[in-house]
């Protein structure tokens, strides 16, 4: 009996103790089927074999990374479940990254409340850059609003001069989403400045059928479309822009139409066709690193592994290179060698500065913009480049990374913010 008594009592104090966790836990809030599937594979492929890579090398001063994923299939409801089945397992997530707009507004306000940052890499609410209103949510490296802003430069050029868009048409074919939506103040503050047209027109996910959208826009006869995609629509559009006369040299695809996932079931469709990108394509040391180390030994995540360095893949990496810097600068204030907390994650998201000299040391130089965050820069850069599809693979036809016009940009961001922060009574302010 005295030996129970102590068996309980040893129990209660267990039970009474919070586990202390010996490696650092991310959620992954991913997808793998569906009319975005093969897009999520690749990415969410690229994010996990580097966070193996990482372990393989010893970790993040000796700390591993522990993950588990939810399959979404890029519903914004399956999104919220997975985080709220996920967050608090294994001592509580690090940080989450989405790879959806939907599941990014659904959790906005969670993430905060709940202390953990959450990344939207080249997506999600794009005001988010103000670190004072949104303390919790870094969308990294480039938002949609300065992506649309480089479109908008992009064609100002194709056009002659920014002063030659005037009175031209430009068609915004969108992903009827919000996903698709977040672009349109600057487009719209865009056309005000520089006198072009812009005739939106909406495609309702997946479109699979899009014959009446480019029936609307032969009848427009736009100079340019903007093709705001994703997944099984991207190359439906590419091919029935084909069957309806209309040149792929005046199509522009956003980031996230401008994979070899969009390309390759357009065929012939998809030649010439150019795209926004924030990262350059090409082979890369971390590449190869991760093809030796990782798929020579059987442990990669894909199957494929001719899918290693593609678009979606080579995002995927960025990603968790982008994690692991934020919790390595993080260690470095907190104590190197230890578990970090959400909250500690978020002051490493906030004074991230993987700079050109930083890149080459991680084997990754010019694989994406120089980065440096601050509470009033959640994005770190707004970069990006002009990539076109040759037939066979990507090539940069930027050869540097080219910006639009930030300061609007910002008066757009900061108007945004400031609305936001009155509707939700947020006094704005920077996190120690």
């Amino acid at each position: 009996m005295k030996c129970i008594k102590s068996l309980l009592v040893a129990a209660s104090l267990l039970a009474a103790t919070s586990f202390v966790w010996a490696d650092q836990y991310v959620p992954l809030l991913s997808y793998r089927v569906g009319p975005y599937g093969s897009n999520g594979a690749s990415f969410f492929g690229g994010l996990i074999d580097y966070m193996n890579l990482t372990n393989l090398n010893g970790g993040i001063n000796g700390v591993k990374l522990s993950w588990e994923e939810c399959e979404t299939e890029y519903n914004p409801s399956r999104g919220v479940e997975c985080y709220e089945r996920l967050k608090s397992k294994n001592g509580g997530a690090s940080l989450v990254e989405p790879l959806s707009t939907g599941i990014a507004y659904g959790i906005l306000d969670r993430v905060g409340t709940d202390k953990i940052p959450m990344t939207t890499l080249g997506y999600g609410r794009s005001d988010a850059a103000n670190g004072k209103v949104f303390p919790y949510v870094f969308p990294l490296l480039s938002t949609y609003w300065n992506q649309a802003g480089a479109m908008v430069v992009y064609l100002g050029e194709k056009s002659g001069g920014m002063d030659k868009l005037k009175g031209k048409k430009i068609v915004h074919l969108y992903h009827d989403s919000a996903y698709g939506k977040e672009p349109l103040p600057v487009l719209e503050a865009e056309a005000a400045k520089y006198g072009f047209e812009l005739i939106k027109i909406p495609v309702a996910p997946p479109g699979n059928d899009q014959q009446s959208q480019w029936l609307q826009i032969r009848q427009a006869n736009p100079d340019y479309v903007i093709m705001w995609t994703f997944g099984v629509m991207s190359a439906v559009g590419l091919k029935t822009a084909q069957r309806n006369g209309f040149p792929r040299e005046k199509i522009i695809g956003v980031w996230w139409a401008g994979s070899e996932e969009d390309t390759e079931p357009a065929g012939d469709a998809a030649k010439g066709y150019a795209a926004m990108s924030f990262t350059t394509p090409g082979n890369y040391p971390v590449l190869d690193d991760i093809r030796k180390k990782i798929y020579g030994q059987g442990k990669g995540n894909l199957k494929e592994l001719d899918r290693v360095g593609n678009v979606m893949y080579m995002r995927g990496v960025t990603s968790a290179v982008l994690m692991v810097e934020a919790m390595r600068v993080a260690q470095n204030k907190y104590g190197k060698g230890k578990p970090l907390t959400g909250e500690q994650v978020r002051w490493g998201f906030e004074n991230l500065n993987v700079d050109v000299a930083r890149q080459k040391a991680l084997g990754v130089f010019d694989m994406f913009p120089p980065i440096k965050t601050s509470c009033d820069d959640h994005e770190g850069s707004g970069a990006v480049k002009v990539v076109q599809w040759d037939g066979k693979q990507w090539v940069a036809l930027s050869k540097t990374w080219i910006t639009g016009d930030k300061a609007l940009v910002r008066k757009l961001l900061e108007e945004s913010s400031a609305k936001y922060a009155a509707e939700k009574g947020i006094t704005p302010g920077c996190l120690k």
